[in-house]
């Protein structure tokens, strides 16, 4: 593997949740070349496990696609924050579901031709119902769904999401079996 490259670094803007900078490195041949990088603290995802074997996903209104998404509860870290801190605050946050039990599964990189954002996966489990705690703007609904009903909706394309497909296949394939 070659070492890591010198990088020359532009801030193009600054967000709430991201930047994005211009990064330009040297190729072998010490042609500059340069990319748009979008800087992110990362995310987790939950898989939340009721007792009877159910998982509770959201119906999440997502203006970027102007469009209602199957998901499953995710959260935006803060700067410097232990993923396990924002999956137990996003769990509460949009589900109403307390974990009695909060375990890794897997992580992944977003898009990692644009995006430096790293994707942690969590299973909920041991939940006990409360009320959810929704930030302004979030318009989502739990909806309680089986490991079945799971295998239908990823094979018939009803979830769109990415990161939920991702987990949700993860989690098929390599968790539920353990």
């Amino acid at each position: 593997m070659k070492p890591h490259k010198q990088l020359i670094i532009e801030t193009l803007l600054s967000t709430k949740r991201f930047n994005v900078e211009r990064v330009t490195h040297h190729l072998d041949d010490h042609t500059a070349v340069s990319r748009e990088i979008v800087r992110h603290p990362g995310a987790v995802v939950l898989i939340p496990l009721l007792d009877d074997g159910r998982i509770c996903l959201i119906n999440n209104y997502r203006v970027a696609v102007n469009d209602v998404l199957l998901e499953l509860p995710a959260g935006t870290r803060e700067p410097h924050e232990a993923a396990i801190v924002t999956a137990e605050r996003e769990l509460i946050e949009e589900t109403g579901y307390r974990a009695g039990a909060i375990e890794p599964l897997c992580e992944f990189a977003m898009s990692p031709g644009i995006l430096d954002e790293r994707m942690f996966v969590f299973v909920a489990s041991k939940l006990t119902i409360g009320e959810p705690d929704r930030e302004l703007g979030e318009e989502i609904q739990n909806k309680l769904v089986t490991l079945e009903e799971v295998d239908v909706m990823l094979r018939d394309n009803v979830i769109q999401d990415a990161k939920t497909i991702a987990a949700l296949l993860f989690f098929l394939r390599y968790r539920s079996s353990q």
